[in-house]
């Protein structure tokens, strides 16, 4: 693999640019629910300045070993986000960002809280839940490819999501687990009226809350240049068609988890596992007998 100044543009642009585009899509997302429920809403830099204010307050942690393991989640997260959009192996993507989210469920099992170990637990049932989409998701990406490298899957002729829609809706349904919004907001949520109060950030607080914040900004982005990677072609205005299915993703999020009740862990399990295999498994077959 070739190692080009392009690439290192797109880490670096990544690694500054990543969590203010987090932070501006979670401000418009606040200010979007809230017109969805008839408020007027947060500023759109509302995020930016909470997290400010979380750098600002005194920390104290139920344990210490806490803000380690959510540094090392961070780590991971950026890690993952940079080989991506460095143009590496997806699947090795994957990989470490399931290494991340291991141990995002470490720090928060290490506070011996009740509703932060139910938290953590969920957590784990997530993983479980979305890992067969996401795999199937670069499965699919190198049967039409022949590569696992991003850089030479972004270049080619025409758009993956012609030939992998199962995988694309089998990806964005996901989403809405990764994302932490309704209906499968099980581990912890962005919103307070449930009954784990917030789950796997339950104990999270200060310094601590601040990172695994800007951690989730860096994961949003990287989940949502996955979904650009089914839209870009070596076309120029592809990139563009990217952009617009990107935000269409993340609005149509945003309404199914203000137009959606929190379902049970074991409704969420069937119905993604149902999806995963009704779409990506039935765009698997297809593409086996195509390209066999």
């Amino acid at each position: 693999m070739k190692f080009d100044t392009a690439r290192l543009i797109w880490i670096i642009g990544y690694l500054v640019l990543a969590p203010f585009i987090g932070g501006l899509l979670e401000g418009f997302d606040r200010k979007i629910s809230a017109r969805m429920q008839r408020r007027v809403g947060p500023p759109i830099l509302q995020p930016f300045y909470d997290v400010q204010k979380l750098f600002n307050k005194q920390t104290i942690a139920v344990r210490k070993t806490q803000f380690s393991f959510l540094i090392a989640y961070m780590v991971l997260m950026i890690f993952t986000g940079a080989m991506f959009f460095g143009g590496v192996d997806l699947l090795m993507c994957f990989f470490v960002l399931s290494t991340a989210a291991t141990f995002l469920i470490f720090a928060a099992s290490v506070t011996n809280s009740p509703y932060s170990a139910i938290g953590a637990q969920r957590e784990m049932i997530q993983m479980m839940t979305y890992e067969p989409a996401v795999l199937m998701t670069a499965v699919g990406f190198y049967l039409i490819r022949g590569t696992f490298d991003v850089d030479r899957i972004a270049r080619a002729g025409s758009s993956a999501i012609v030939v992998l829609p199962g995988f694309f809706f089998a990806f964005v349904f996901i989403l809405t687990i990764k994302m932490r919004k309704s209906p499968f907001d099980e581990a912890g949520s962005h919103h307070p009226h449930q009954e784990l109060v917030k789950g796997i950030t339950t104990e999270m607080g200060a310094k601590n809350l601040a990172v695994y914040t800007i951690t989730e900004w860096y994961e949003n982005v990287f989940l949502l240049g996955v979904v650009g990677l089914f839209i870009v072609n070596r076309n120029p205005l592809s990139y563009i068609g990217a952009i617009v299915v990107i935000l269409l993703v993340y609005f149509l999020e945003i309404l199914i988890d203000n137009a959606s009740a929190r379902v049970r862990w074991q409704t969420m399990l069937k119905m993604t596992w149902g999806v995963t295999l009704l779409t990506a498994g039935v765009n698997l077959m297809m593409l086996m007998l195509i390209y066999r």
